[in-house]
């Protein structure tokens, strides 16, 4: 794993975003290398989300710069477009066109973006509907589906685009109990195929199992960072520590 940023996939050096008098991000660093998979933890309101949101041109930094393969990233439209290309992000809200069917939804981003024939990002929405089992469901609109296949369905929309990142915030929290094991499995088997993947997650018993680091963000900063087995066994801090303690008791891990 980089330290230094070389051969970085993703490279977060002092990061600062704040909302009037609210700093969110407080002089952020973070790399993570192709194929490695990062869950970031911590409770409500520590920048988990503003932090996946600066990464994918959601939101500008205040200060300090974000590199994709490479390239610093800002507001400017051809930059936009270069994230759109690299970066996929799935949000807890699905976030599908209500209006467009389950394969409109997945192949907008191919055609208009990526410049797919109808036919090419037809097969390319085929393939992958097919292995979330929802290929039958291409002519459904969005709010025919349970909110397990909806989240499907979004990250599928953002698989289509074959980017080099994947960003997931918080995916299963509005999702009912019964439905949560579906999408985690789909992000196990991603992990499993090496896809390059930054969530945040309070879902700590997934976190243990596909991170293969672990960031504890508290109050907008990065407290610890470490192996998923040395932060959920043995963390450093005793700020994770007392995270990690609530988890327990509340049954989550």
């Amino acid at each position: 794993m980089s330290k230094d940023g070389a051969g970085a996939l993703l490279e977060v050096r002092h990061a600062s975003k704040q909302f009037g008098d609210h700093k969110v991000l407080k002089d952020i660093d973070l790399v993570i290398d192709e194929h490695e998979v990062v869950c970031l933890i911590g409770a409500s309101g520590s920048g988990k989300s503003t932090l996946l949101r600066c990464i994918n041109g959601l939101l500008p930094l205040d200060s300090g710069t974000i590199s994709i393969d490479g390239m610093t990233i800002s507001q400017h439209e051809v930059e936009l477009n270069f994230l759109r290309r690299e970066v996929g992000i799935v949000f807890q809200a699905f976030n599908l066109f209500p209006h467009m069917t389950v394969l409109n939804n997945v192949t907008l981003g191919p055609r208009k973006v990526l410049g797919l024939s109808k036919s090419e990002a037809n097969e390319r929405a085929m393939g992958l509907l097919k292995r979330i089992g929802l290929w039958e469901k291409r002519d459904e609109y969005p709010d025919r589906l349970s909110g397990g296949q909806q989240q499907r369905v979004a990250i599928v929309r953002a698989l289509a685009m074959r980017p080099k990142l994947m960003l997931f915030d918080e995916v299963t929290s509005s999702l009912d109990p019964e439905l949560i094991a579906s999408v985690l499995e789909l992000i196990r088997e991603l992990a499993g195929e090496a896809m390059t993947m930054l969530l945040a997650t309070h879902e700590m018993s997934f976190a243990r199992e596909v991170a293969d680091r672990v960031c504890f963000l508290e109050d907008g900063v990065i407290a610890e960072i470490g192996t998923a087995e040395q932060m959920f066994t043995a963390p450093a801090n005793p700020r994770t520590s007392e995270f990690l303690k609530r988890i327990i008791d509340a049954g989550r891990l």
